[in-house]
C-alpha cells in the first residue's frame, strides 16, 4: 500500500511540474531571439544575460545572420532579431525595424598579417578582383582570399552595408580566392585560422575576435573614431520586433532603449544611441 501512495505521490509532482512548465506564466518568463552574428557577439549576448540578471527572466539568443533572424521572426519562431542592416524590399511589413546602437564596418586580417593601413579604394580593388595579392599592398607574396558573409537567400548585414558604403551599389567579382559563408560570425572565425585571409564585418564583434582590424588611411576603429567621425562607415544596430510583440518582448526593447540598458551596452565597448550626435 505504501509503494502504490509512493508512487501517485510522485506522480502527482512529475504532473504539476510539467503543469507549471507549461502554463502561459512560465512561457513568458523567457525570450528567444536570433539574427545578426555581429550583434550577437558584439553585445546582446552579454545584454540578454543583464536582462536576466535584472529581471529573472531568461532571454536566449543565436546567431545565424541577419537574413536569419528576419525568416525566423517572420515564421513566428523568435519573439524578436538583430539586424546590422535597414529595411530592404521584400522584408515583412509586420516587423518593427528598431535601433539600439551603432556600428561601423571594419576589414580585418590575420594577426600574424604585416598589414595595418589600407584604403577604401584598395578594398574596393580587393572587391573587384584587381589586387589578388598581398604584394600589390606590400605585403608577402601570398594570394588574398576573401572571405564573404553571403546567406542562401537575400542580403546579409554585413554584405548589405558593404554594397552600400564601400562598393556603391556593386556586386564582389567571384575569384578562386573568394569564400562566400552563411554569417558574418563564421568570416570572423574563418580569418582567425587563415593566414592569408581578408574580409569586412562589424566593429562590434570583430573586437572580440583573435583578429587585426585595418586602420583606414592611419585611423583606427575605436569607439572613440567612431562617435567624433574620424573613422567613417559607421551603421545602425537594430532589434526587430513585430509591430504587434509579446508584452515580455516589448519590455526587453524598453530595456535596451532606457539608460540603463544603454549604458550598459557602453560597457561592451559598444557606439550607443546618444553618443552620436
Amino acid at each position: 500500500m505504501k509503494n502504490k501512495t509512493g508512487a501517485y505521490t510522485i506522480s502527482l509532482l512529475i504532473f504539476l511540474l510539467a503543469w507549471l512548465v507549461n502554463t502561459p506564466e512560465a512561457y513568458s518568463a523567457q525570450l528567444i531571439g536570433s539574427g545578426c552574428s555581429v550583434s550577437n557577439v558584439g553585445y546582446l549576448t552579454e545584454l540578454a544575460k543583464e536582462y536576466e540578471r535584472r529581471t529573472g527572466v531568461k532571454v536566449f539568443v543565436r546567431g545565424g545572420g541577419t537574413v536569419i533572424g528576419i525568416e525566423d521572426l517572420r515564421n513566428g519562431k523568435v519573439d524578436f532579431a538583430a539586424s546590422c542592416r535597414t529595411r530592404e524590399e521584400g522584408d515583412p511589413e509586420d516587423i518593427e525595424f528598431i535601433q539600439v546602437a551603432w556600428d561601423a564596418l571594419v576589414f580585418i586580417v590575420h594577426k600574424t598579417n604585416p598589414a595595418s593601413n589600407i584604403s577604401i579604394e584598395d578594398v574596393r580593388a580587393i572587391y573587384a578582383g584587381k589586387i589578388t595579392n598581398w604584394k600589390q599592398l606590400k605585403g608577402k607574396d601570398a594570394p588574398i582570399k576573401l572571405f564573404i558573409s553571403r546567406p542562401r537567400k537575400g542580403l546579409s548585414g554585413v554584405e548589405a552595408s558593404t554594397k552600400a558604403l564601400v562598393l556603391k551599389g556593386l556586386d564582389p567579382v567571384e575569384t578562386p580566392n573568394t569564400m562566400s559563408l552563411a554569417s558574418s560570425g563564421i568570416v570572423e572565425q574563418m580569418v582567425e585560422e587563415t593566414a592569408e585571409g581578408f574580409a569586412t564585418t562589424g566593429f562590434t564583434s570583430a573586437r572580440k575576435r583573435d583578429v587585426k582590424m585595418l586602420k583606414i588611411k592611419g585611423v583606427y576603429p575605436t569607439s572613440k573614431n567612431i562617435i567624433n567621425k574620424n573613422y567613417p562607415l559607421k551603421r545602425p544596430l537594430f532589434i526587430l520586433m513585430p509591430k504587434k510583440p509579446r508584452p515580455e518582448a516589448k519590455k526587453f526593447v524598453d530595456f535596451v532603449l532606457s539608460r540603463d540598458g544603454q549604458n550598459f551596452i557602453r560597457t561592451q565597448g559598444v557606439v550607443a544611441l546618444s553618443d552620436v550626435k
